[in-house]
């Protein structure tokens, strides 16, 4: 049970660290009277990067999945045990410990988006559109067609999860983002952004949309008009099944490519 309190606040304070992080360069770059407002897509892609880069760091402890479909994708490529050896850390993988996992991403990315009003707070009040107010919180379409945004996220996903396996040689059976090290997992972050961002924002992490969701949800956020949820199912079962995907095609092709 002590391992396990540990990965749970493992990966509460990294997915909050990457969610503020991550909500806060949409929040500068869209935002009115914001020092970086204008900035454009690749301010954000480069900032959910590095926020990506600062999760990882400080949830060393839990194998920092951060993301459900991180989770789920491991599951589904064999994992047996979740944590990091090196840090004395791992649990095994079964119900209890994969909505450990779950519980603490979506608790930690609510927190990081409440954070992230808090810190522009005036910048909110500020905004004139409803609509910006919600794209600092979660993803939306920039053409609405929920099959194909359904495909754009499940591919979006199996990228990262795919590569991310790929990284760590194949199977991880106690892996995570941390295993890899922090820096080429922005760097796959920032390109997946740049590359397949586009139709939908790349939520690419059920726990990075639907946390944030809620938080608009529940704020007094002056004129934040709806949650949009009608769309919000599509960034989450993109990704998770994306992520299944990932972990059930690296079984077979990642030892005749690695």
């Amino acid at each position: 049970m002590d391992n396990l309190g540990t990965v749970f606040l493992s990966e509460l304070v990294g997915t909050a660290m990457l969610v503020l992080l991550g909500c806060g360069v949409v929040a500068n770059v869209i935002l009115a009277k914001t020092k970086g407002f204008g900035g454009g897509t690749l301010m954000i892609n480069f900032g959910w990067g590095l926020a990506v880069f600062a999760g990882v760091i400080v949830s060393y402890a839990s194998g920092a999945h951060l993301n459900p479909a991180v989770t789920v994708g491991l599951v589904a490529n064999g994992a047996t045990e979740f944590g990091n050896a090196a840090a004395g850390i791992e649990v095994p993988v079964d119900v209890v410990s994969v909505l450990t996992y779950i519980g603490a991403q979506m608790i930690g990315a609510f927190l990081g988006a409440v954070a992230c009003w808090l810190a522009y707070k005036q910048h909110f009040d500020a905004e004139p559109d409803a609509g910006a107010k919600l794209g600092v919180f979660s993803t939306g379409p920039a053409i609405r067609s929920y099959g194909w945004n359904l495909v754009t996220e499940f591919i979006a996903t199996f990228v990262l999860v795919f590569v991310v396996i790929g990284f760590g040689g194949g199977r991880q059976g106690d892996g995570g983002l941390a295993a890899l090290g922090a820096l080429p997992v922005a760097l796959l972050v920032i390109g997946i952004g740049a590359s397949l961002g586009g139709p939908t924002g790349y939520a690419i992490n059920p726990a990075r949309d639907l946390g944030p969701r809620i938080a608009h949800a529940i704020l007094p956020i002056a004129g934040k008009g709806g949650s949009d949820w009608a769309y919000s199912w599509v960034p989450v079962v993109g990704p998770l099944l994306g992520g299944l995907a990932a972990g059930w095609a690296a079984i077979p092709l990642l030892p005749l490519l690695t």
